[in-house]
C-alpha cells in the first residue's frame, strides 16, 4: 500500500482502508503534516494519478488555494474541533482534465492518533444528487395528483357521455345532433387523455433482456418515417454496451416521446434541411444515482439543434400538462420520466438555442 516508515497504523490495520474503495465520495487518510497515507479509488480517478503517486504526498498540494484548507486542517489535527467543512478548487492531472473541480471539503479527526479524514465531494454532484431528490418527490406527487384527478374526472365524463346519447335519441330536430355529437367527441377526448395519465400505472413491467442500441433503432425508425425529408437522425453509439433487465416498451415509449418532441420542436429547421437529432450511447463508471453507487451505468444522450425550450418552462418540464407547444398535451416528458425511473434510473435536461439535450442514465449488471 505504499505506507511509509512512522505510520502510525500497521499495515494489517490499513487493509481495512480498501473498504473505502467502495465509496463514490473522495475519501483520502492523512497524517497530521499533511502527507496522505492513503487515497480511495474515487480520489484517483477524479485526480488522473495513480494511488502509488499520491501515497506520500502533502494533500495541500492537491488544492489552487490551500491556506484556508491548511488552517482547517491544522485545527482538526490538534483537536480544536472534530470535524469542520470548506469549499475549494482541486487541482487535477493537466494531460487528463482540463481544469480543476469545485469541491467542498470535510475535514474529520480519524481514530485516536493524530490522523485526519479528509472527504471531497463534487459541488455538482451534490447539486445533482439534490436535482435527484427532487425529481424522484416530484415523481410521487405526480403520480398521486394523476391518479386521483383522473378518477375524479373518469365517472362525471362517464354520465355526461351517457346523457348526450339520450338526449339525441330524443331530439325531434336532426340539426340538433351536431351539438350532441360535439359533447361525445369532447366527452371521448377526454376519456383518452385520463387513460394515457393512467396507463402507466395500470401497464404491468414486463422485464426481459433489453439491447439499448435496439431500442435506439426502432425510435430511429418511427422518427424517420413521420419526418422523412430535413431530418438527420445520427447514431453515436459505444457498441460495448451490455445487455441489461428492462422493459423494452417501455424504453422505446420513453426514448420515442423525447425524439418526437424533438423533431416538432425542430420544424423550421426541417423546412430548412438542416435539422438533427443524435441519439448517443456510453458507459459510466462508479455512477451514483439517487444515492445508491453503481459499478457501470448506461448513459443515452438524445440532442438536437433545434431552438431550445422555452425558459419560462425549464423547470417544470417534465410536470404533467406543461407544454411548450401549442396543441400539447404535456404527458410526453411525464411518462418518460415515469418509465426511466421504473427502471430505477434519472432523466435531465440541458437546454439553451441550438442545443437540447435530454440525458437518460440505467444502472447495468
Amino acid at each position: 500500500m505504499g505506507l511509509r516508515a512512522g505510520a502510525h497504523l500497521l499495515p494489517d490495520d490499513a487493509a481495512h482502508w480498501v473498504v473505502l474503495d467502495h465509496l463514490a465520495s473522495m475519501v483520502a487518510i492523512v497524517e497530521a503534516d499533511g502527507r496522505c497515507l492513503f487515497a480511495n479509488t474515487a480520489f484517483e480517478e477524479v485526480l488522473g494519478l495513480s494511488r502509488r503517486a499520491v501515497v506520500g504526498e502533502a494533500i495541500f498540494d492537491w488544492f489552487t488555494d490551500p491556506a484556508l484548507l491548511r488552517e482547517v486542517f491544522t485545527a482538526v489535527a490538534r483537536n480544536e474541533y472534530a470535524t469542520s467543512r470548506l469549499q475549494a478548487e482541486l487541482k487535477r492531472h493537466p494531460h487528463v482534465y482540463a481544469d480543476g473541480l469545485h469541491v467542498q471539503v470535510i475535514v474529520t479527526r480519524y481514530g485516536r492518533g493524530d490522523l485526519v479524514l479528509v472527504e471531497l465531494v463534487e459541488v455538482e454532484q451534490q447539486t445533482r444528487q439534490d436535482r435527484e431528490e427532487r425529481a424522484l418527490d416530484q415523481v410521487q406527487a405526480n403520480k398521486e395528483l394523476i391518479r386521483n384527478l383522473a378518477h375524479e374526472i373518469k365517472n362525471p365524463l362517464g354520465g355526461i357521455r351517457g346523457a348526450a346519447q339520450l338526449l339525441e335519441m330524443e331530439l325531434d330536430d336532426k340539426s340538433m345532433t351536431e351539438y350532441t355529437q360535439v359533447i361525445i367527441h369532447e366527452a371521448d377526448r377526454l376519456q383518452s387523455l385520463v387513460d394515457r395519465l393512467l396507463a402507466p400505472h395500470r401497464r404491468p413491467h414486463l422485464v426481459g433482456d433489453v439491447n439499448i442500441h435496439e431500442v435506439c433503432e426502432r425510435v430511429r425508425s418511427l422518427i424517420l418515417a413521420e419526418f422523412p425529408k430535413g431530418l438527420k437522425l445520427w447514431r453515436d453509439y459505444d457498441t460495448s454496451i451490455p445487455e441489461f433487465r428492462g422493459d423494452r416498451e417501455q424504453l422505446i415509449q420513453a426514448l420515442l416521446n423525447i425524439a418526437h418532441n424533438a423533431a416538432q420542436a425542430l420544424a423550421e429547421r426541417i423546412a430548412q434541411g438542416d435539422a438533427v437529432i443524435t441519439f448517443k450511447t456510453r458507459v459510466a463508471r462508479r455512477v451514483t444515482i439517487n444515492r445508491q453507487l453503481h459499478r457501470l451505468a448506461l448513459v443515452l444522450h438524445i440532442e438536437d439543434n433545434g431552438p431550445g425550450i422555452p425558459e419560462s418552462i425549464r423547470d417544470r418540464i417534465f410536470y404533467p400538462l406543461v407544454s411548450g407547444r401549442d396543441g400539447g398535451s404535456g404527458l410526453g416528458l411525464t411518462l418518460a420520466q415515469t418509465f426511466v425511473q421504473q427502471h430505477q434510473g434519472t432523466i435531465e435536461c440541458e437546454s439553451e438555442p441550438g442545443r437540447t439535450v435530454f440525458k437518460i442514465t440505467i444502472p447495468l449488471p
